[in-house]
């Protein structure tokens, strides 16, 4: 079976989309469609350990802490290192907000993936909540969402690229 000429340049757009698509996709694409799960919510009084637990539990790097609803801060495995290791305090007495990044920037679910990549960038941010209009979360995006999204306009060709672009690869025979 053969292909003719548009369906030929159609199949290899697929297999092999070009800038313009990934140039189009940054400004067009909103997160609500990149993020994969609802983000892991806690009250702003939960004690420490119960943080850490439901963290471990859910896999997530990532809490974002509410009173009333509304977002009022984040808690980052950051914060587990840089705060809570090695100090001597009682994680079941501890509260959460005690030790949570206040007040952090949020993005609504709606913003281009340009605007969070460039912002998540600029200012050094692994996580982003994602909220609605009356500051409720209603998602988080990461830097690894983001990535995974964007890879998946990369042929596997560029994706296996040596890590040092002027070493090249040693084909091996065998096991």
């Amino acid at each position: 079976m053969s292909l003719d000429n548009d369906e030929t340049d159609r199949v290899l757009e697929e297999e092999h989309p070009g800038p313009n698509d990934l140039e189009s996709a940054l400004v067009t694409i909103t997160l609500s469609e990149v993020v994969q799960h609802k983000p892991l919510v806690v009250a702003a009084n939960s004690n420490l350990a119960a943080v850490i637990e439901a963290m471990q539990r859910n896999n997530r790097g990532t809490v974002l802490v509410v009173e009333a609803g509304k977002l009022v801060g984040i808690f980052t495995e950051r914060d587990v290192l840089m705060k809570v290791a090695g100090h001597p305090i009682d994680l079941t007495q501890s509260k959460v907000k005690a030790f949570m990044t206040p007040n952090p920037v949020t993005l609504p679910a709606d913003s281009a993936v340009a605007f969070a990549l460039n912002r998540m960038v600029l200012e050094g941010f692994r996580h982003i909540p994602l909220v609605d209009d009356d500051n409720r979360p209603v998602a988080e995006v990461s830097m690894r969402n983001l990535i995974e999204y964007l890879s998946d306009f990369f042929s596997r060709d560029v994706l296996n690229l040596p890590p040092d672009p002027h070493i090249k690869s040693i084909k091996r025979e065998g096991a």
